[in-house]
């Protein structure tokens, strides 16, 4: 078992040979909720079950974290390369909306345009295998039928021929995948952020890390420059194969469910910061983990940095004891460089006083 696999499942649930396998369908997803104005959003219990939680000990300092992304049991979040749950339907209707207010949150360069048809290529590949029931590709050369059931489409294009798509190929399939995508172009001992689309970023903004490298684009996160961690990862990335995937765990935290949480739209979600109390801890925060998954693209060499967001709110994780017992501990002694980092201040003391009722340390 994958040292991510054995973390993202709390030791009072089943082993993970008892976990019943998913048998994805229509009517495993669920009918739109909304991640912004009234929150409708929620995790059914099986939701919580496979939710990745990130902290495999009682305490949390930044390190590489890279695996390889082996494949998991049925069930599992690792069980396939792009994982479709029951939130699918939401999560696509919400990169629709911010797409529409924002176009720029979706950026190809022009050098890019071979890595954006081989990001279409591998994940209608990925999704119509992996989820036959759903989506369906059918090829004959380059004349290419692909079918998205949950979502109604039916389009007949020619691979490589960005005019008989509605929009250009990376935007069109990343409409149809949940999470975030960035295409990190190699070259010059680098890697460089040339192509994305960003709908549900914690607190990152493609457009304005669009073209920078590497550890531009870290250059914020503190500490772990000092430590030498982004050398080790970019030495890492730099050396991924065709066909082995490695992926990371990442995490913050999140008031209110909401997956829209870029600097464009601060003025939308930053006072929330400011209204957590004792009372409504459970339900306003939410610990949001990304899973970051990155595969070589064949054709162009880029590579795909897929960064899959999960969200429980404070409420649904204590249903999981250890885990808010875990949480508990991982807060309390985080270190100041990083309550402020993640944006935690205004409201650490009173989120670590609430878990506290599930350690029986406390």
């Amino acid at each position: 078992m994958s040292s991510m696999l054995a973390q993202a499942l709390p030791a009072d649930l089943p082993p993970l040979a008892a976990i019943k396998p998913r048998t994805m369908s229509l009517d495993s997803i669920k009918p739109i909720e909304t991640y912004r104005d009234d929150f409708t959003y929620s995790n059914s219990a099986g939701a919580i079950a496979r939710f990745p939680f990130p902290f495999p000990e009682d305490n949390y300092m930044y390190s590489v974290n890279i695996e390889p992304a082996t494949v998991g049991p049925a069930g599992s979040i690792f069980e396939h390369w792009f994982d479709v749950d029951e939130h699918y339907r939401s999560e696509m209707a919400e990169r629709a909306l911010v797409l529409a207010r924002d176009p720029r949150r979706c950026m190809v360069m022009p050098h890019m345009q071979e890595a954006a048809w081989d990001t279409l290529e591998m994940l209608m590949e990925h999704l119509a295998t992996d989820y036959p029931a759903l989506f369906s590709l059918h090829r004959d050369g380059n004349h290419w039928h692909w079918q998205n059931r949950v979502l109604e489409l039916d389009q007949h294009f020619t691979f490589g021929d960005a005019s008989t798509l509605p929009c250009e190929p990376l935007e069109y399939i990343t409409r149809q995948a949940q999470g975030d995508f960035a295409v990190l172009d190699q070259r010059d001992g680098d890697l460089y952020m040339d192509a994305g689309i960003v709908t549900c970023p914690a607190d990152w903004s493609l457009a304005f890390d669009a073209g920078m490298s590497f550890k531009q684009w870290h250059a914020p996160v503190p500490m772990a420059h000092q430590m030498g961690v982004f050398d080790r990862a970019l030495k890492y990335l730099m050396n991924i194969q065709v066909g082995k995937p490695v992926r990371r765990l990442n995490w913050t935290l999140t008031i209110n469910p909401r997956m829209d949480t870029s600097p464009e739209t601060f003025h939308e979600w930053g006072h929330e910061r400011g209204q957590v109390t004792a009372d409504n801890v459970g339900q306003l925060v939410h610990l949001r983990v990304e899973l970051q998954f990155m595969p070589r693209l064949p054709r162009s060499n880029a590579l795909l940095f897929g960064i899959r967001t999960y969200l429980i709110s404070f409420d649904e994780l204590a249903t999981q004891p250890r885990w808010a017992c875990r949480l508990h501990r991982v807060l309390r002694d985080l270190p100041p460089q990083l309550i402020e980092y993640k944006g935690l201040s205004r409201y650490h003391s009173t989120i670590v006083e609430w878990l506290s009722q599930f350690d029986p340390e406390a």
